[in-house]
């Protein structure tokens, strides 16, 4: 018995180990990606997010076909529920893309951290709206503290931050979506790009034969450009799955803190590296949002330890 309960623990260990390591990889990985995005620069947005489409679901589907048998694959396909759920996934995850490819484009690096930082919080409250999750003090506190600097910012550019609140809400929307509805993540990646890639891939050849896609854009003398642009699947798959494994090995509390390091890291390089304006009010909003994800992380903390002592006692 005593044999049994320590290999356990080293199982344990060794999960929460390998769970950290992915969670490190892909919120680093995601943090850094507005660096490869301003790399494929002059290359159109628009352009690229077409391209996104077309090369995501050729890579998750080279990758299920090494995975899982064609049945596995094709066989939720079946259901016109499932089917219809996917393809509302698919163009809210697109748009969410297209507003974040074009804001780091535009240099809006930094109105996209605010939508990163607030967007724990969004999905958390359509989780309330939707499905009548229960609403604690901290969770209170953390969206007023939220809505306090979103408003500050409001107040003083005289202008409501779409991008940050865009990429918020179709991401909240996107998981409400998804919710209770387990897949494995190269799947859902699949169905959630394959419906749009007739789509995705007529658009492509119509505007390289046309000469305004990206071969036109950089051939030449900035060739390499475009073998970076055919990297764009794989760059998104890689931290998803990062993502998935540590979803699947690390408790959700954990797994949400982690979630903070991407955003941080790509408001530094928005602010050190591409010497995007940044205004004290700007500074002070995010304090009192970063203020906000305390008490939601905390909050979230005691949910978790509660929970946990539930399922102690009913072992017991």
């Amino acid at each position: 018995m005593k044999d049994k309960s320590s290999k356990l623990t080293l199982d344990s260990k060794k999960d929460y180990r390998q769970g950290i390591i992915s969670s490190l990889i892909c919120n680093i990985w995601w943090g850094i990606m507005p660096i490869y995005w301003q790399l494929l620069r002059p290359i159109n947005s628009w352009v690229i997010i077409f391209y996104r489409i077309v090369l995501v679901a050729v890579v998750c589907f080279a990758a299920a076909l090494m995975i899982y048998d064609k049945k596995t694959i094709f066989e939720p396909l079946k259901d016109k529920k499932t089917v219809i759920r996917y393809v509302l996934a698919g163009i809210l995850i697109t748009a969410n893309w297209s507003i974040y490819i074009w804001a780091v484009n535009a240099n809006l690096v930094i109105q996209t951290c605010i939508g990163y930082y607030i967007e724990p919080l969004a999905i958390c409250l359509f989780g309330i709206i939707l499905f009548k999750d229960k609403m604690s003090k901290y969770k209170i506190t953390a969206f007023a503290l939220a809505a306090l600097g979103v408003a500050a910012v409001i107040i003083y550019f005289k202008e409501i931050p779409l991008v940050a609140l865009s990429l918020a809400a179709t991401f909240s929307v996107y998981a409400a979506i998804k919710k209770n509805f387990a897949m494995p993540p190269i799947l859902s990646l699949l169905y959630e790009t394959i419906f749009l890639l007739p789509v995705g891939l007529a658009v492509v050849i119509y505007i390289e034969a046309t000469g305004q896609g990206a071969l036109n854009a950089v051939w030449g003398t900035e060739s390499y450009k475009y073998w970076l642009l055919m990297l764009c699947g794989l760059f998104t798959a890689v931290p998803l799955v990062s993502f998935a494994d540590a979803a699947n090995k690390l408790n959700l509390f954990t797994v949400g803190l982690f979630n903070y390091i991407s955003p941080t890291i790509s408001l530094v390089i928005g602010i050190f590296l591409f010497k995007e304006p940044f205004e004290p009010i700007q500074l002070i909003a995010f304090a009192v949002i970063w203020i906000g994800l305390v008490f939601f992380s905390y909050g979230e903390y005691k949910e978790s330890k509660e929970v946990e002592k539930k399922e102690e006692s009913v072992l017991l």
